[in-house]
């Protein structure tokens, strides 16, 4: 292994001692883990907690580094990131893991926020995996759902109250608040969520909330990830240029049969994807007139509506499978 490097004639150290990041994980990230160092009743220790610490060692060396042993050792992070979250997966049916895709400007005061905490609090508390991009705005309301299941649903409207003290990412207070919440209610270990962040993005802060945080480098792996892992569909929520990447790339793979099923594709927010982003629209006209195969496309405003397509699908895959 080229893990050593020559710094001066006749010394030699381990390159791996030098960067700020574990490279052989045992598992994966855990808020606590993730957020070491971090106190929020003193918020200035968030720039110094370990992920703040990797972001910022990883925008010095550079997004896309040229160093071969960094690319080493990133690429050994992200080995053994992934070698945990298949652990986790390989306790679940392939068809109970269910992606939730969305905007990180989505506010938390967005009644879209609170559908999507809804609808991954009911399929968690029906033994769904939840999986999401493990950032604010939409994937933070995935991993809240989540977190509280087994709790009464008025729960998520006093989360709600709570996180709305910060609504968006970039404002004062953001992490306090999910912390806040974080501390009141403690984790069930009856329900767990995977999130699948990346410090390409390390600027969108990470949510607490999920039980496993599977934080990568790679940003084009991770992308891959989210869509191959969610087996058991996809509920999409308003989005921006991500999302619309990849509602295509899961068409791709839906069209190609590239994990031998079709899973469902579900749309919430019937305007959003009809006329802001007509998604939605240009996916059926291609898969009504056959220049798209095997989609099995929906679109709703209803959380319930939600639930019922992906459990609907899990349990023809029960059945069929």
């Amino acid at each position: 292994m080229i893990t050593r490097v020559a710094t001066q004639p006749g010394r030699v150290v381990n390159y791996m001692e030098f960067v700020p990041y574990i490279t052989t994980m045992d598992g994966v990230y855990t808020a606590k883990t993730l957020y070491d160092g971090y106190d929020p009743e003193h918020p200035e220790t968030f720039k110094t907690c370990y992920d703040q610490r990797v972001y910022d060692y990883f925008l010095e060396r550079g997004k896309m580094t040229d160093e071969p042993l960094e690319s080493m050792a990133r690429a050994m992070h992200d080995h053994f990131v992934i070698k945990g979250m298949n652990e986790l997966l390989a306790r679940y049916e392939k068809y109970m893991v269910v992606g939730v895709m969305g905007g990180s400007a989505m506010k938390r005061t967005d009644p879209a926020y609170r559908q999507i905490a809804l609808v991954s609090k009911h399929l968690t508390e029906l033994g769904s995996l939840m999986v999401s991009g493990g950032g604010p705005g939409a994937m933070e309301a995935t991993a809240l759902g989540a977190f509280l299941a087994g709790r009464d649903d008025a729960e998520i409207d006093k989360s709600l109250a709570i996180l709305a003290k910060a609504p968006c990412y970039d404002g004062e207070g953001y992490m306090e608040a999910a912390f806040e919440v974080y501390k009141n209610y403690g984790r069930n270990p009856d329900y767990e969520c995977l999130s699948i962040p990346t410090w390409l993005y390390g600027h969108e802060p990470t949510a607490p909330f999920a039980s496993h945080i599977a934080k990568l480098f790679g940003n084009c792996v991770r992308e891959d990830l989210l869509l191959t892992v969610a087996y058991g569909g996809i509920l999409y929520s308003p989005g921006s240029a991500g999302t619309m990447q990849e509602i295509f790339q899961d068409a791709v793979q839906n069209h190609y049969l590239t994990l031998g099923i079709s899973s469902p594709m579900v749309f919430l927010g019937r305007e959003f994807w009809t006329q802001t982003m007509p998604a939605y629209t240009m996916l059926k006209q291609l898969s009504d007139s056959g220049r798209y195969k095997n989609l099995l496309l929906s679109i709703t405003d209803r959380e319930q509506v939600i639930v019922d397509t992906i459990t609907q699908f899990q349990q023809h895959c029960r059945e069929t499978l």
